[in-house]
């Protein structure tokens, strides 16, 4: 136990003391999470909303493999990706191999499907109702969609925010892909794997409390947001 509080005060000491490495590690999970938000928020709500909004064949098999990529193992986007960039693959010739922008891609295979899946149940329940609503009040297609989307912002927003909990929390794609380097491709998630596996609890802890913070902020947010 005594070990333990101890490691908790040295843990505080590092957060205070601002710690280069360890704000330098948290910063680049910040930007790789939220980099890869946004950009999954761009492909993902057109055709979550494309989705609940039509119908048409084939229509339930791909909302079941939505559903089914929405549980996506991470080491299996993380393989996925990697298989892509590595020197032999498709992609080789980018060198994106252990680099942020390949930690970015691994999360958006994550984080889509997710932002697509939530997305379509939200427009699915209340969407038709809306553009009935559009079409009622005179608004042309145009017009339509941005009542459509202000309408829908709630939702939409707790499907991104969900998919930002998704991409911050993630170890083991981003592992695969990054490698976890020193000053390079290290984040939160793998620098604690590390550390727990070095015996170098104090750091460790002081990066959890990080990712613990950020996890109760997401929370409360999405618990706002169902509150509306």
């Amino acid at each position: 136990m005594g070990e333990i509080i101890l490691g908790i005060e040295e843990a505080f000491l590092l957060l205070i003391s601002f710690n280069k490495e360890i704000y330098g590690i948290i910063l680049l999970s910040l930007y790789v999470s939220l980099a890869s938000t946004f950009f999954s928020t761009i492909i993902a709500v057109p055709i979550g909303t494309a989705l609940g909004m039509r119908n048409f064949k084939g229509k339930g098999i791909l909302i079941r493999l939505i559903y089914t990529f929405m549980s996506l193992p991470p080491v299996i986007a993380g393989l996925f990706v990697f298989l892509v960039i590595m020197r032999k693959g498709p992609l080789g010739h980018l060198r994106l191999s252990f680099t942020p922008t390949a930690m970015i891609l691994a999360q958006i295979c994550i984080v889509v499907p997710i932002i697509v899946g939530l997305t379509y149940n939200g427009v699915k329940e209340k969407g038709n109702t809306i553009r009935d609503l559009g079409k009622t009040l005179g608004a042309n297609n145009r017009q339509t969609l941005f009542l459509l989307i202000y309408e829908m912002r709630i939702i939409i927003l707790a499907a991104v925010i969900a998919g930002f909990g998704r991409a911050v929390s993630e170890v083991g794609a981003v592992m695969i892909v990054g490698g976890n380097i020193k000053g390079h491709t290290r984040v939160m998630t793998t620098y604690i794997a590390m550390l727990q596996n070095m015996g170098d609890y104090s750091k460790a802890i002081a990066v959890g409390i990080v990712l613990l913070a950020l996890s109760f902020l997401i929370n409360g947010i999405l618990f706002n947001l169902q509150q509306r």
